[in-house]
């Protein structure tokens, strides 16, 4: 049996130097077990409660990692030397537990891994490479999954119980939380977490280490921002439209003021000058909320230059319309869609779902006036892999109907954006920046290859 290991190995090293093993200290799970609950207990019950209720610093981190490592050492004194490694690897857990997320910490830590998914405490799967994995890793129960929701929800001050079973967050890192208990959960707690790389992505790393786009549709989407169309990124559930949106942040000029805002923070522009705004939820009286139409309006008062919607999804689509077209140009959002052409009928019903009675032609004209690019990206099922497939410029409004011109599709067999010859959609957007003080290199049209190998 494994936990017999280290006393094999004991053993023949002793009969191969030729000494006698008189006393051999042996740390099996029931060990384990004895000692991890002592030491929390102590963590829990003995410790200074003023530590524990400011984790977030790192000097206190510390004080309490010594904590646990001298309590686990004590705890261990009967066991012989060769073990002390062991322990060590016990007071880790024990961290992760209590300062950490538990058994998910290495997880967290680790950067390719870009989805964690805890079903229950007895499964838990990532996303590695774009494509699932169920993992070894399993919690002890439930009650252990809902302490590390907890205790992710209560440092941005929200909460869940039986009354608010559900919840969205985010860590400290920016990535993105969801959790859902029972009784909407029928398998126990489940927890989602969308990891954001701690290093934020720049277009290098989507042209050449994803392969998202080219060096071309860099240059395009470069212009497209500094010359301050309003752009939306569409696409479905993970398929990378806020990574997407942080690249084309980055192309924002630093001399620019910009607010950003969200259901939970995720961004991470690298400017000088940035507003993150957050919408909040109700609180157990069922008020208090401040929603991202709220946040929208507000932030129009705030002196932007840049307006920055993580994703819109209701009836503040209004706001951010009427924004684009009030001479916040540059203003950039997402919202999921299955292509660029449906992004502008789920704009029209967001409208609509604010309550705002128009006439659908008053809509689509805001739409048509307002949008000026959509960049649709998708995640493809069978290998995980993330592109932009489309490149849509919006060209205005025919009666009742929205115009628009593709500029760049993708290609599978040659897994590349190509020059849409028949709507011809570059002649527009070239014209688009013409009037915006750019002419496009020819090379933009031209031949340059799909990709640079």
């Amino acid at each position: 049996m494994d936990e017999f290991k280290d006393l094999r190995i004991i053993i023949n090293r002793s009969k191969e130097s030729g000494n006698t093993v008189l006393a051999v200290g042996h740390l099996g799970n029931s060990d384990v077990s004895e000692i991890k609950a002592r030491v929390k207990t102590m963590v829990y019950n003995d410790m200074d409660k003023s530590l524990l209720g400011n984790l977030h610093l790192p000097e206190v981190q510390q004080k309490v990692k010594d904590y646990i490592k001298n309590a686990v050492l004590t705890e261990g004194e009967r066991l012989s030397r060769i073990m002390r490694p062991k322990l060590l690897d016990v007071a880790d857990e024990i961290i992760d537990e209590v300062i950490g997320l538990g058994p998910i910490q290495d997880l967290i830590d680790d950067p390719d891994i870009t989805e964690i998914m805890v079903n229950g405490p007895d499964a838990v799967y990532v996303e590695r490479n774009g494509l699932l994995e169920l993992t070894d890793i399993k919690f002890d129960n439930n009650k252990q999954v809902l302490n590390i929701i907890d205790r992710i929800v209560s440092r941005i001050g929200r909460k869940i119980d039986e009354s608010t079973p559900m919840v969205d967050a985010r860590l400290p890192d920016g990535s993105r939380v969801n959790a859902i208990i029972p009784p909407l959960s029928l398998i126990g707690p489940v927890l989602t977490i969308r990891k954001f790389s701690k290093e934020p992505y720049t277009p290098f790393d989507l042209v050449f280490r994803f392969n998202s786009f080219s060096c071309r549709e860099a240059y395009l989407f470069q212009q497209a921002v500094e010359r301050r169309l309003n752009i939306m990124v569409s696409g479905g559930t993970g398929s990378g439209k806020t990574t997407l949106l942080n690249v084309l942040s980055s192309f924002i000029p630093a001399t620019e003021r910009i607010i950003t805002v969200e259901d939970s923070a995720e961004l991470q522009l690298q400017q000088p000058h940035v507003l993150p705004l957050e919408s909040r939820p109700p609180n157990v009286e069922g008020k208090g909320q401040v929603t991202i139409r709220d946040l929208v309006k507000n932030c129009l008062r705030m002196r932007p230059d840049r307006i920055v919607v993580g994703e819109v999804r209701s009836g503040e689509a209004l706001d951010m319309l009427q924004a684009m077209n009030t001479g916040h140009d540059g203003s950039l959002t997402t919202g999921h869609a299955n292509s660029s052409r449906d992004i502008l009928s789920r704009l029209e019903t967001m409208v609509l779902q604010g309550g705002i009675d128009l006439p659908v032609r008053a809509i689509r004209q805001q739409i048509a006036s307002a949008i000026d690019l959509i960049i649709h990206q998708e995640r493809f099922r069978d290998e995980g892999k993330r592109r932009v497939t489309e490149v849509v410029v919006v060209a205005g409004i025919d009666g009742v109907d929205i115009i628009t011109k593709n500029v760049l599709t993708y290609d599978r067999e040659k897994d590349c954006l190509v020059l849409d010859e028949h709507d011809k959609g570059y002649e527009i957007l070239a014209e688009k920046l013409r009037k915006r003080g750019v002419k496009l290199p020819d090379w933009v049209w031209g031949g340059l290859p799909c990709r640079l190998q």
